[in-house]
């Protein structure tokens, strides 16, 4: 099967996660995708370890796959001047450099597509492409700190906490691509290329579009509310005899239903829990119930009675039990690599009932130099 990107020619001067992220998803899509790394060490992920396979991290195992690979020294002119006629063949940049450094390297927007009109130049930064920070650069902690993501992440009453994942990262990728798709559709009308900007502020800002409607409604600052949420009850984790069970009754007739399968079939006609509005004011009542209840019986036993009764229900996986079941198997999201003894994640997307195949292994740094500069691979 034809993939939709085939034919389309990126550059990927980026390193650590949002930029590579970007550049991957286009390469899953079929696009023939390029990595530029500096000589000395590349991409800065590539030591983001332990663990290690092979002397290369994970993190940078994961963003680089379906790539190919070369180096260019950009403190040297002449390499400069290469990668910028490179660059005038391609349909788009992808580029994370700190703000301020590829302007001064000759590679910024407006001088890459006075060369190239039809180019899609798809920055991505810390704080934005405007503004007082917008030179600053930023690391996902950073950005989740600042945004106040984080704020809104832990137990209720207890400290911020931080996102397990690099969702800021990842979002940001998503938003570029995204931004890019929409830059080359349009280019199918006019003909020009364009500027596609975004930062992990402006991602992060985006992720809390639900509170700030609430803060913006009510005045009042949103809660924490650990694996809770902070307008439905009960739709939160809850401890069984053997581990935690996410219940989402996430609405009056699901409630109705809980409440039968938790022996207080009356709950559903008390005054304080017919509607989520009361449930949610008297939470500090009802909670407290439903966790002891809770207590009675094991984490399958719950599963195998709220999904007879139609109650949205899931276990609190970790990493091994999560990858084993049928359900992640089925998918088809687990992955092996070509020519490496691993399995990475893939696409979650499918084209006609088909997951576009993980085809090439992250490449080594400079790997393809020969290939595309015609020059022996450093």
């Amino acid at each position: 099967m034809p993939l939709p990107l085939e034919g389309l020619n990126v550059v990927e001067i980026a390193q650590n996660l949002a930029g590579p992220f970007a550049a991957e998803i286009l390469a899953h899509l079929g696009a023939d995708v390029v990595k530029v790394e500096r000589p000395e060490g590349g991409d800065d992920a590539r030591g983001w370890g332990p663990p290690f396979w092979h002397g290369i991290s994970p993190a940078y195992l994961a963003m680089n796959t379906n790539k190919r690979g070369i180096t260019v020294d950009l403190k040297d002119p002449q390499d400069v001047a290469w990668l910028a006629n490179y660059i005038a063949r391609a349909d788009v940049l992808i580029q994370n450099l700190r703000p301020g450094v590829v302007e001064e390297l000759g590679l910024g927007a407006d001088a890459l597509m006075a060369r190239n009109p039809r180019l899609i130049y798809c920055s991505l930064r810390a704080f934005g492409l405007t503004g007082p920070m917008r030179l600053h650069p930023g690391y996902e902690p950073m950005v989740q700190a600042f945004s106040g993501l984080m704020m809104m992440n832990g137990d209720e009453g207890g400290p911020p906490t931080r996102i397990g994942t690099s969702i800021l990262d990842f979002g940001t990728g998503m938003w570029a691509t995204i931004g890019t798709l929409a830059a080359l559709l349009q280019r199918q009308h006019t003909g020009r290329g364009c500027v596609v900007d975004t930062s992990l502020l402006e991602t992060g800002l985006a992720w809390l579009t639900g509170h700030f409607a609430a803060y913006r409604v009510s005045g009042e600052v949103p809660q924490r509310h650990r694996t809770g949420s902070n307008r439905v009850v009960p739709f939160q984790g809850f401890e069984t005899r053997n581990g935690p069970l996410i219940v989402a009754a996430g609405n009056d007739r699901l409630f109705a239903k809980l409440a039968q399968e938790l022996g207080h079939p009356e709950w559903a006609g008390d005054p304080r829990f017919q509607t989520n509005a009361g449930r949610f004011a008297h939470k500090d009542v009802l909670l407290p119930e439903i966790e002891a209840i809770m207590l009675t019986r094991t984490k399958g036993e719950w599963l195998d009675r709220l999904e007879q009764a139609g109650i949205p229900c899931a276990p609190i996986h970790t990493m091994p039990e999560v990858l084993a079941h049928a359900q992640t198997v089925a998918t088809g999201m687990v992955q092996p690599v070509p020519g490496m003894d691993l399995e990475l994640m893939g696409l979650p997307i499918s084209f006609d009932g088909k997951r576009p195949a993980i085809r090439r292994a992250p490449p080594a740094l400079g790997e393809h130099d020969g290939e595309i500069k015609g020059a022996p691979s450093s």
